[in-house]
């Protein structure tokens, strides 16, 4: 088993001296993840103080910031985007993957000050997959950055990452809710929050909102991006064939095949590794770039803890009724 830094004993003050370790999971998910910051925020409400924190993908992105303190100023950046600050922050690649993903964390490093893992807050950890072998990796030392940067790599969008000799992408691929991770890290009550429990069928369902343009659709994603490849077609240069219009674009595609993969491989492992208590935002509606949304991702995030809030109240007896 991997070695682990100590707990921090300052969040452990509030409570009994031989009170259960609580770990928090935030499951991948790509822009569904913002969902992430309003669990975290109203969990925080209930009187829930993880002590560990553990992440996929988008999780590892916000567990990294909340592990780090810098949850507040996480979600007031993510409330504040709109489609064009997503779009600049993409970076076209022609090998590996259509996004680089460097600017992403350039903007990380910048803005959520890098650390070492041993100089955060709390325990956190992220889930990437080695590309070669499939193997599942468990990062917990050294930048954290670079640690979040290979768990988020998604097969196909992002390119792949070289980290400390080995080839990661995303840790969608093999754990998307790595319960199994946080219990080695020593959480005796885990708290794991599934983005993809309304994922199936929902590709192209939308909720009551205003209407957006086209630039703001994932086919309006997939034509900036491949125009800005230079393939013909794109972005409005040629018409599209009547036969085709009315398939999904190519994000679509490649996202709803991640969808019904990930959610797959998450209900299989939650199966056989359980957490105690189960949270499930229903952001289905969401598309894959639709970081722009997260307001409404935030919302759902938070009256997803609401939906189980009963049995986080039995959770809080069991902390002796701390935030009761």
């Amino acid at each position: 088993m991997a070695e682990f830094p100590p707990l921090n004993p300052t969040l452990h003050a509030s409570g009994p001296a031989d009170a259960p370790v609580v770990g928090l999971v935030l499951g991948s998910g790509a822009a569904r993840g913002w969902a992430h910051l309003g669990v975290l925020r109203a969990l925080a409400e209930e009187g829930v103080v993880p002590q560990i924190i553990c992440g996929c993908s988008i999780g590892a992105f916000v567990g990294a910031a909340a592990a780090s303190g810098d949850l507040d100023k996480l979600i007031e950046w993510a409330e504040s985007l709109k489609w064009q600050d997503v779009v600049s922050l993409l970076d076209v690649s022609l090998r590996g993957g259509l996004i680089k993903g460097e600017r992403l964390i350039q903007f990380f490093e910048r803005n959520f000050v890098d650390r070492d893992f041993s100089a955060l807050d709390r325990r956190f950890a992220c889930v990437a997959t080695e590309l070669d072998s499939g193997r599942e990796v468990w990062l917990h030392e050294g930048s954290v950055s670079a640690a979040v940067r290979a768990s988020i790599a998604l097969p196909g969008l992002f390119t792949p990452v070289m980290y400390r000799g080995r080839l990661l992408v995303d840790g969608g691929l093999v754990n998307p809710v790595p319960v199994s991770l946080c219990r080695a890290m020593g959480a005796d009550i885990v708290i794991a929050v599934d983005l993809g429990s309304d994922m199936m069928g929902r590709a192209w369902r939308r909720t009551a909102r205003e209407p957006v343009s086209k630039d703001e659709t994932e086919a309006g994603w997939s034509d900036r991006l491949l125009a800005r490849l230079g393939f013909p077609g794109m972005n409005g240069a040629a018409p599209v064939p009547e036969a085709s219009a009315n398939l999904p674009s190519l994000v679509t595609v490649i996202s709803s095949s991640i969808n019904v993969m990930q959610v797959r491989i998450a209900r299989s492992r939650l199966a056989g590794e359980p957490a105690d208590v189960l949270i499930s935002p229903r952001v289905g509606q969401l598309g894959l770039m639709d970081y722009h949304r997260a307001v409404e991702a935030i919302s759902e995030g938070e009256a997803a803890v609401a939906r189980a809030r009963p049995v986080l109240r039995y959770l809080l007896d069991q902390l002796g009724g701390q935030g009761a």
